[in-house]
């Protein structure tokens, strides 16, 4: 269960940092910086490496503490928010027709 709810917490802060709104006005807009903030894959590695940073303090998740375990629940993350993000829209699946 422990991560499922990573998981879960993870795609939840990538998709408000990439496409909430509150964020808007505090995304930058040069273009070297631009990409990463629009990046689920981006975004998604550096939200599951905040949420192992947090992992002591709260108890939906636990992970052992190490360097190791930072980088790979990072990857995690980010494959994981990246395959979501492309899954599911506003208005659920993308389906693409021809």
């Amino acid at each position: 269960m422990d991560l499922i709810y990573f998981v879960l917490c993870a795609y939840g802060m990538t998709q408000i940092i990439v496409y909430g709104k509150i964020f808007e006005d505090v995304r930058p807009s040069k273009e070297f910086v631009k990409g990463f903030f629009h990046c689920p894959l981006c975004v998604g590695f550096w939200s599951g490496v905040f949420l192992f940073g947090i992992n002591k303090n709260t108890e939906l998740f636990t992970f052992e503490s190490s360097i190791l375990n930072a980088f790979l629940l990072g990857c995690l993350s980010s494959a994981t928010s990246y395959v979501l993000c492309m899954l599911f829209d506003d208005d659920g699946f993308k389906i693409k027709r021809s």
